[in-house]
């Protein structure tokens, strides 16, 4: 065995002892702190949620969803820089069959329909940004697949992006200096299990979708077209 397979098999044992560990210790089946279950009574009452997942992260853990918007636009960033620009001679690629060409057509506006609608509805039922907005990432690339010329305006992508990042950023600032914490619900919660409940919430999912779908679309049209340009 060679150093690489020695270190893989010593991982992999490890793996396994930590987990014996966690299973032998850990009381599975009952609250270990009590946390889940206030929010689950909470939730509702202080910000209007039916979605209770919703409530943790655009309310209660908001930071940390604040650091996972940054690590994707880091890293569709990263990606864009070195993937590049777009290659000239895309515009004679192919396009592709009847079929995938008229599938793509019929697709594009169920699908936007949809990511909209799991985008404004994620207070209420499973959903949200992070789902809506990859929904709406596919609405945008797959005609991109089914004609390669067809172009995919970065410019634009970018502007959605940077607008939906700073319309979080400066909805959980008000709500910082407004009420002492950052993402606190602003707006009073409404009536829960209405649309238009859970105050900002709602525009943060909005904000949310834009910059996840404007992200994931134009790191999926670079990647197409550095594909094709090989």
């Amino acid at each position: 065995m060679n150093l690489r397979e020695i270190s893989g098999l010593i991982f992999i044992i490890g793996l396994g002892f930590l987990l014996g560990a966690v299973f032998k210790c850990l009381p599975y089946g009952e609250p270990i702190t009590g946390v889940g279950q206030t929010i689950t009574a909470l939730a509702p009452i202080e910000v209007g949620t039916t979605n209770i997942v919703a409530s943790v992260l655009l309310a209660y853990r908001g930071l940390d969803t604040l650091g996972e918007l940054t690590v994707l636009f880091v890293a569709a960033t990263a990606i864009g820089m070195v993937l590049g620009q777009r290659d000239p001679e895309i515009s004679s690629q192919p396009e592709a069959g009847f079929i995938l060409k008229t599938a793509a057509n019929i697709l594009f506006p169920f699908l936007i329909i949809l990511g909209a609608y799991i985008i404004l509805h994620g207070h209420l039922t499973p959903g949200g940004g992070f789902q809506g907005g990859a929904i709406l990432a596919a609405a945008f690339f797959i005609p991109i697949l089914a004609t390669p010329a067809s172009p995919f305006n970065h410019h634009i992508s970018s502007l959605i992006e940077g607008f939906a990042g700073v319309a979080f950023i400066i909805i959980g600032l008000l709500a910082l200096f407004g009420k002492g914490y950052f993402l606190a619900p602003l707006f009073g919660t409404g009536e829960v299990g209405h649309l238009f409940s859970a105050g900002s919430l709602p525009l943060l999912y909005l904000a949310v979708g834009l910059k996840v779908g404007a992200e994931l679309a134009g790191l999926l049209a670079r990647l197409q077209e550095t594909e094709a340009s090989d």
